[in-house]
C-alpha cells in the first residue's frame, strides 16, 4: 500500500518511514508523486489544518494520505501561539524572530509559571474523507534564553519534562522518541496497522 505524506520535509518523511517500516506500506512525499499543490493552513485548529492537508493530498493523488499540524501552547499566554505558531507575530518573521517575540511576551513570568506544551495532530485520509485523527502532547517549560543549535522553530526555548536540555540541545534520537510528533505518529502507525488488516480481510 502507498501512503502519501502531505509534506516535503525530509525529516518528517524519514521519521514516518522508520515508524512504519514493519508494515507493507511505501511512504511517499509530495515530491515523490510530483504534486505541486500547496495547501493554505488557514484553519483555526490543528485538526482543521491537518485534515485539510491530508484530504487535499489524498484527493490529488488518489491514494491514502497523512498530514500533521503542530504548535507550541504556553500556559501564561492562555495556550498561544497554538495553531498560529508558524505564523505568530505576523508574516516575514524567522523562527528566531518568533521565538524572541514569545520570550518578550513572557519575560516577567516567574520560572514556576512558565509551563508549556508542544501539541501535534495527525490526520489520515482517503480521497473520500478523513479516516482518523490522533494527537500527541509533550509537556515542558519555556526557558529564558534560546539554547542549542539543533531542531527548528521554538525548540531552543522548550525543555521537555524530566529533562534539563532544550529540544535544540537534545540528540535527534531522544527528541524523536519523546516529542509530540513521535507520540502522534505512533498512534497513527497503530491505526494504519489495523486499517491494513481490515482492508486485507
Amino acid at each position: 500500500m502507498e501512503l502519501v505524506l502531505a509534506s516535503r520535509n525530509t525529516g518528517k518523511l524519514n521519521e514516518l518511514r522508520s515508524l512504519l517500516d514493519h508494515l507493507p506500506i511505501q511512504v511517499l512525499s509530495l515530491d515523490d508523486i510530483s504534486l505541486e499543490e500547496e495547501v493554505v493552513e488557514d484553519a483555526e485548529t490543528y485538526e482543521g489544518n491537518a485534515a485539510k492537508k491530508a484530504l487535499s493530498a489524498a484527493k490529488a493523488s488518489g491514494r491514502l494520505a497523512i498530514a500533521d499540524d503542530s504548535g507550541l501552547e504556553i500556559d501564561a499566554l492562555e495556550g498561544r501561539p497554538g495553531p498560529q505558531s508558524a505564523r505568530f507575530g505576523g508574516p516575514g518573521l524567522s523562527d528566531h524572530d518568533r521565538t524572541l517575540r514569545v520570550l518578550e511576551l513572557i519575560k516577567d513570568v516567574p520560572d514556576d509559571r512558565r509551563g508549556a506544551a508542544f501539541r501535534c495532530v495527525v490526520s489520515i485520509a482517503t480521497p473520500r474523507g478523513v479516516l482518523k485523527t490522533v494527537e500527541g502532547i509533550c509537556r515542558g517549560v519555556i526557558v529564558r534564553n534560546p539554547r542549542g543549535g539543533g531542531g527548528f522553530g521554538y525548540d531552543p526555548v522548550f525543555v521537555p519534562a524530566d529533562y534539563n536540555k532544550t529540544f535544540a540541545e537534545l540528540s535527534p534520537d531522544i527528541k524523536n522518541r519523546i516529542s509530540h510528533r513521535a507520540k502522534a505518529l505512533e498512534k497513527a502507525a497503530l491505526f494504519l496497522e489495523g486499517y491494513l488488516k481490515a482492508t486485507a480481510d
